[in-house]
């Protein structure tokens, strides 16, 4: 009786001493904690940029200057044989299409670097970026291979850890540059992104367009060139 009552206790407290198999237990959840709270982060700062991504679109009323050039990107359009007519709406779209996949490539891999305490874009954090994002897989074979065997030692389990992340329709931005947002699901204040973020994305409104040979003309059938 005596002895089932120790082989009791010593169940209970773990095959080591002072409940070391309790306390194993409790300090690899400790140890997961910031990596999820980062997850967080990462997918809150995302979630920010497509919302105000999102708003800039809603409210845009200038469609004659762009980022991008379009007659590169009509020219590359053209490229494919069965291409007859592109539309004046078409290279417009592109650029713009263009323009929001460079950002969002280029917040991913700077969230990798954030991660790797850098200041410094590399080339293996856009490697990270495209390992991580099952939709620029497209880019694997683009990237070199040494860049992302590195990185998929590196990221392993963390390959999907943040999603690909589209803010639902109708969803209120809650955002404005240099201002907290607030979370509608929770009500909670969320940290505004970082500085490196904020010049990215404010960008588009103070670069310099290109020139005339990028203007268009939406009212019309045709494009300057």
């Amino acid at each position: 009786m005596e002895n089932n009552q120790q082989q009791g206790a010593q169940a209970q407290s773990g095959p080591y001493p002072g409940g070391a198999g309790g306390s194993a237990g409790a300090g690899a959840g400790a140890g997961a904690a910031p990596f999820q709270h980062l997850l967080q982060q990462q997918q809150q700062q995302l979630q920010m940029f497509w919302s105000y991504q999102r708003q800039e679109i809603e409210h845009v009323n200038d469609f004659k200057n762009h980022q991008l050039p379009l007659a590169r990107i009509k020219k590359i359009m053209k490229a494919d044989e069965d291409v007859r007519m592109i539309s004046a709406e078409a290279p417009i779209l592109f650029a713009k299409a263009c323009e929001l996949f460079i950002l969002e490539l280029t917040i991913r891999s700077w969230l990798h670097a954030d991660e790797n305490k850098r200041r410094t874009l590399q080339k293996n954090d856009i490697a990270a970026a495209i390992t991580r994002t099952d939709i620029f897989d497209f880019l694997v074979d683009i990237v070199p291979r040494d860049e992302i065997k590195d990185d998929a030692a590196l990221v392993g389990a963390t390959a999907s850890g943040v999603p690909y992340y589209y803010p639902p329709i109708g969803q209120p931005a809650g955002m404005m540059i240099g201002r907290p947002a607030v979370d509608p699901a929770t009500g909670v204040y969320v940290q505004p992104p970082s500085q490196a973020w904020q010049s990215v994305w404010q960008s588009a409104a103070e670069d310099t367009p290109y020139g005339t040979g990028a203007q268009g003309n939406l009212d019309g059938q045709s494009m300057e060139f």
